[in-house]
C-alpha cells in the first residue's frame, strides 16, 4: 500500500471512524429469524423485526457474547452495567420508526488497537489507535431504487426488511488518524480481528463491515479541531483510503479560497473518484434517545467474563510479534502469514511437523500464495496438508529432493499427491563414487569446452553442471555436483 502525500505539509487532518460491523449469529438480534445473506427479499423477517404492534424483543445472547469477545480483543473495558435505548430514526427501511441502540452505557469503552505501515526504508511503523466505544444495536432494511426519471434517476423505490433486525456492534474510534492509508490499515487490522474471533465474516462487499468517515483538517499547531465532515458507507479499503484523500484535498482548498467548511455527511463517487454532499449532519440530540422499555439491563458477571476472556484465539497484532521476535521472520512474511486465520493455523502446523519456519513462511507466501490466486482458492480447499508439506521441506533440506524437484511437483501436491508419490524414484544422487564417474565422462566428451574453461572462461562450469543434471534426469545434488565438476575441470 502507497503512502499518501498530502497536498499542502502546513494542514494536519483529524480523522475518526464509525465502524458497523455484522456479527455471525444465525439469528437476528432480538428474533429468531435467518441472518443468511442473499434471500429472497422479505423472507427473513418475523413480526418482531417488522415492528408490529403488541411483539416483545429478546436478546440474542451470542450477540451480548460476540460484543464482549471483540470489545476485549480492543483491550476495551467492559461495562459492568449497560442499557438498550431507543434512537429515533425515521427511515422507510426501518419498519419501527426507531432503532434499538445503545447510548450513553454502552458494553465498551476506551480501548485501542495497533496498525502497521511500512516506512519508505522497508521497517514497519506501528501506531496505537484509541478505541472511544464499542455498542450493540440493531441493523435497518434496504431501499433498492428502481426506475428512471429525467432528475432523480428512479421513479419508485422497493424496500427489503431481510437485513432488518440483523445485529452489529459499532465501534467508534478515537480521532487518532492522520492520512487515508492510516484508515485503510485501521479497517484492515479490525477486520482481522473480528474474523480471527470467529464472531463476523467481515465481507465489506456484504456489507458485513462498512464504515463511516469523520474528517476536518486544521493547520498544524492548532489545538481546535476543524468544522467535522462525515463521508458515509464506505465498504471497501480502497474507497476509504481515496475518499479521505480527495476531502482532505478539498477542505484545504476551500480553506484557502476563504470558504467555509459546513457539517454535513457526503457521499464517495466511485466513478468519478470525489465526493458529493448529501445533507447537512444531524446532532445525536436529534435523535431523542430515551432507554428501550422493552429490554432490561445488561449485566456481565465476573465469572461469565473471565470465561469469555479465556476464550479468545491469539489476535493478530500477537502473532506478527511472535513470529518476528520467535521465528525470525520478516515483517512482510508476518504480514501475510497472519492476515487469515487458516493461513496462520496451515503455516503453525506446519512448522509443529518440523518445517524449518522460514522455509515454511516461503512455500505459503509464495509458491502456494501464488496457485490460491491463480485458481481463486483458499488455503482450507487445497489437499496438500500441514504435515505433507513439512515432509517436503525437510526432504530438501536433508538433501534428498532438490528445490526444483519440488517446484516440478507442486500442483500434484497441492491436489493429493503424497511426497512419497510425487518423489518416488527420485532421490538426488549425493554419492561422489557414483557422480565422479558421470562427470569424467561428460568432461571427455566436451574437450572443446574444456580447454575453454581452463583458457579462463570460467561461466562454462555451467553447462557441464548442466549435462551432469541431464544425464542423472536432473537427480544430481546440485551442490555437491557444483563442487565435483570445479574440482574435476581443475585437475
Amino acid at each position: 500500500m502507497t503512502t499518501a502525500i498530502p497536498v499542502k505539509t502546513e494542514y494536519e487532518a483529524i480523522i475518526g471512524l464509525e465502524t458497523h460491523c455484522q456479527l455471525s449469529t444465525n439469528t437476528k438480534i432480538f428474533s429468531n429469524s435467518s441472518t443468511a445473506f442473499g434471500a429472497e427479499p422479505n423472507t427473513n423477517i418475523d413480526p418482531v423485526c417488522m415492528g408490529l404492534p403488541g411483539v416483545l424483543p429478546v436478546l440474542n445472547a451470542k450477540v451480548l457474547e460476540y460484543a464482549v469477545k471483540t470489545g476485549l480483543a480492543l483491550n476495551c473495558q467492559i461495562a459492568k452495567y449497560s442499557k438498550f435505548d431507543r434512537k429515533q430514526y425515521f427511515y422507510p427501511d426501518l419498519p419501527k420508526n426507531y432503532q434499538i441502540s445503545q447510548y450513553d452505557l454502552p458494553i465498551a469503552e476506551h480501548g485501542y488497537l495497533e496498525i502497521e505501515l511500512v516506512a519508505a526504508d522497508g521497517d514497519p511503523i506501528r501506531k496505537r489507535i484509541g478505541i472511544t466505544r464499542l455498542h450493540m444495536e440493531e441493523d435497518a432494511g434496504k431501499l433498492v431504487h428502481a426506475g428512471s426519471d429525467r432528475l432523480s434517476g428512479s421513479s419508485y423505490s422497493l424496500v427489503d426488511y431481510n437485513r432488518a433486525g440483523v445485529p452489529l456492534v459499532e465501534i467508534v474510534s478515537e480521532p487518532d488518524l492522520r492520512t487515508g492509508e492510516e484508515a485503510a490499515a485501521y479497517v484492515q487490522e479490525l477486520r482481522r480481528i473480528v474474523r480471527y474471533l470467529g464472531v463476523s465474516d467481515g465481507n465489506m462487499q456484504e456489507g458485513s463491515l462498512r464504515c463511516d468517515v469523520n474528517i476536518s483538517v486544521r493547520p498544524l499547531g492548532q489545538k481546535e479541531f476543524g468544522v467535522k465532515v462525515e463521508i458515509k458507507n464506505m465498504n471497501s479499503f480502497s474507497a476509504i483510503q481515496k475518499a479521505i484523500d480527495y476531502e482532505i484535498e478539498r477542505q484545504i482548498a476551500a480553506i484557502e479560497a476563504g470558504e467555509r467548511i459546513i457539517q454535513e455527511t457526503r457521499l464517495w463517487e466511485e466513478g468519478s473518484q470525489r465526493t458529493s454532499s448529501m445533507r447537512v449532519k444531524e446532532g445525536s440530540s436529534d435523535y431523542r434517545y430515551f432507554p428501550e422499555p422493552d429490554l432490561g439491563p445488561i449485566q456481565v458477571s465476573p465469572e461469565q467474563l473471565s470465561t469469555w476472556k479465556d476464550e479468545l484465539p491469539e489476535l493478530p497484532a500477537e502473532k506478527r510479534h511472535r513470529y518476528e521476535s520467535e521465528l525470525g521472520l520478516s515483517a512482510y512474511d508476518t504480514g501475510v502469514l497472519t492476515e487469515d486465520k487458516p493461513v496462520s493455523e496451515y503455516f503453525e502446523k506446519a512448522i509443529a511437523a518440523g518445517a524449518n519456519p522460514k522455509s515454511a513462511a516461503n512455500w505459503i507466501t509464495q509458491d502456494i500464495a501464488a496457485y490460491l490466486n491463480k485458481q481463486k482458492l483458499t488455503i482450507s480447499e487445497i489437499k496438500l496438508s500441514p504435515t505433507n508439506l513439512a515432509d517436503v521441506i525437510t526432504r530438501i533440506e536433508n538433501g534428498k529432493i532438490s528445490n526444483a524437484q519440488a517446484k516440478e511437483k507442486l500442483v500434484d501436491l497441492l491436489n493429493g499427491v503424497s511426497p512419497e508419490e510425487a518423489f518416488a524414484g527420485q532421490e538426488l544422487i549425493s554419492d561422489p563414487s557414483i557422480l565422479g564417474p558421470i562427470i569424467d565422462e561428460i568432461i571427455a566428451a566436451n574437450a572443446q569446452q574444456v580447454e575453454k574453461y581452463r583458457n579462463g572462461n570460467t561461466n562454462l562450469k555451467g553447462f557441464f553442471v548442466g549435462q551432469v543434471l541431464k544425464k542423472t534426469n536432473k537427480r544430481a545434488e546440485p551442490k555437491l555436483t557444483n563442487q565435483l565438476v570445479e574440482q574435476k575441470l581443475n585437475e
